[in-house]
């Protein structure tokens, strides 16, 4: 099977989550963690920085990784590198995804998240 690897930016503000709903592709309308494949050379850290900028049009801190979720789709297996992240600048604007929120601790299941992200949802809750 083949393997998808990416990026996935847990952004914190407030003691709440920036989650991401999906416009396009197969998962359309599921919510994630905003982030992206990682390109030739560069490391994830650089990976995720680009995608938020191209997604979301801000500049971000990358913090600590929080964890490695792995997951089998139905036709690909995803590894997901999640890092703890800050805004830098900038204001969060929607290029790619159809909607976005907010989320505090107990609003965390209160979207439709997509299987993989589903996976770091507690290890997110202890980052607020």
């Amino acid at each position: 099977m083949k393997t998808i690897k990416v990026v996935a930016a847990i952004i914190v503000n407030d003691h709440k989550l920036f989650a991401t709903q999906r416009g396009y592709g197969e998962f359309k309308d599921g919510w994630e963690f905003p982030g992206g494949k990682i390109e030739e050379g560069e490391t994830p850290q650089q990976a995720l920085k680009r995608e938020i900028r191209e997604e979301l049009d801000t500049e971000i801190e990358v913090g600590e990784l929080v964890d490695t979720i792995e997951y089998d789709y139905p036709h690909f297996h995803l590894s997901m590198d999640c890092f703890a992240c800050t805004v830098k600048s900038g204001d969060l604007v929607l290029k790619e995804h159809e909607s976005a929120r907010w989320l505090g601790r107990d609003e965390l299941h209160s979207v439709d998240w997509l299987p993989a992200d589903i996976g770091i949802l507690e290890q997110c809750a202890r980052l607020l």
